[in-house]
């Protein structure tokens, strides 16, 4: 597993740049209805164990990002809801990954019930925890929410030291769609399922590879834990997002692709590449000839992207109550629910309980695992 390098002079503002090892906070950089080139992941590797100056400025950093959210912990609220003034989304990731997607899906029917604009911020970088801390800092007067994905919840594993308490620097609004994973091979290559992969894994444990969107990611997760669950060695070769990761299947330059449903949805239909198994517990609706990983003999593999919609703790709980009403309204719409499958997404959601049924169920989850496979924890 490659480390992390997160570079705070660059001009991408913490995000990964296109040259560096990969990592990601999201599961895919794109969609069937984004470009590659658009594609981007929110996580970087740190430096080489030389790299002194680097590390020291990387640790610095996440300390500076750590004090600030206890100090938002301990922090009144001091200005209160206002119609006049705008709401804003967080998205700690890049523009157009499944966070962002999410979130331009709710901006404008939130926009609708609450009578006032509402901006959606990018604010990527550092394994999407800038933005996280961003808006754990925020006054808690109910004009800032955040939309993240699974790194929520991966990240006080990944990390040595979150720089984010996932249960007191947040209130719970809702969990929304989650993104399924795929493993797919090249449709012009010689693999035609998951039982011929583990076959070869296991004939010659130095021969197979996949691409991830980056270490770290669901889609590389599942596939750490498949590897777990099939005691198999198949080595991850992390890209730069769910595009790059695609299109280094496609060229022949990787065996496999593990990756986010969405950015792999329409080349499966295509014919381009061959879908193997899936992460869901029964078959995907769009790709109906894609057998899962359970009934392939691996019920354990069903590890997806889960989303969820926080606020800053402390929020006005009349004003939470009115963030949980208006999501689940926009995302219990017939018209929505159809949009959001149809771009690859599982169409659930859930209240504050449910979200916190999954932080608190997640988090030891992705500890033991990263644990399990090996994933050494960013300082």
């Amino acid at each position: 597993m490659s480390r992390r390098n997160i570079d705070l002079t660059s001009p991408w503002r913490g995000e990964v740049s296109p040259r560096s090892g990969l990592g990601g906070g999201e599961s895919f950089g794109d969609s069937d209805i984004t470009p590659p080139h658009r594609a981007s992941s929110m996580r970087d590797d740190p430096p080489p164990a030389g790299e002194g100056k680097k590390g020291t400025a990387r640790r610095a950093f996440l300390g500076v990002l750590a004090g600030a959210a206890a100090l938002a912990r301990t922090r009144p609220a001091q200005a209160q809801f206002s119609a006049n003034r705008p709401i804003r989304i967080i998205v700690p990731f890049a523009p157009a990954g499944s966070s962002d997607v999410l979130a331009r899906l709710l901006q404008s029917p939130l926009q609708q019930a609450f009578g006032q604009t509402v901006i959606v911020e990018n604010r990527a970088g550092a394994g999407a925890n800038i933005g996280t801390v961003e808006a754990a800092r925020a006054e808690p007067d109910g004009h800032t929410l955040l939309l993240t994905s699974s790194a929520f919840v991966v990240n006080p594993a990944l990390y040595k030291n979150v720089p984010y308490d996932p249960t007191k620097d947040f209130a719970p609004i809702a969990t929304l769609p989650v993104a399924p994973n795929i493993l797919a091979t090249n449709a012009k290559g010689s693999i035609n399922s998951l039982f011929e992969v583990v076959t070869r894994a296991k004939a010659d444990p130095q021969k197979l590879n996949y691409a991830s969107p980056g270490n770290g990611t669901t889609p590389q997760l599942a596939m750490e834990l498949f590897k777990l669950k099939a005691g198999v060695q198949i080595t991850n070769v992390p890209y730069n997002g769910g595009g790059p990761a695609t299109q280094a299947l496609l060229t022949g330059t990787v065996d496999l692709l593990l990756t986010a449903l969405p950015g792999a949805q329409a080349q499966v239909q295509a014919g381009v590449m061959r879908g193997l198994a899936v992460t869901t517990k029964t078959r995907w609706v769009n790709l109906p000839e894609v057998p899962t990983f359970s009934e392939q003999g691996f019920p354990d593999v069903t590890l997806e992207t889960e989303h969820f919609l926080l606020a800053p703790a402390g929020t006005p709980a009349t004003i939470l109550e009115r963030y949980t009403k208006a999501a689940l309204a926009v995302l219990a719409q017939d018209d929505v629910k159809a949009r959001v499958q149809q771009l690859g997404y599982a169409p659930v959601a859930g209240g504050p309980d449910a979200v916190k049924e999954r932080i608190a169920k997640n988090i030891p989850f992705f500890k033991q695992l990263i644990a399990d496979a090996k994933i050494p924890q960013i300082e």
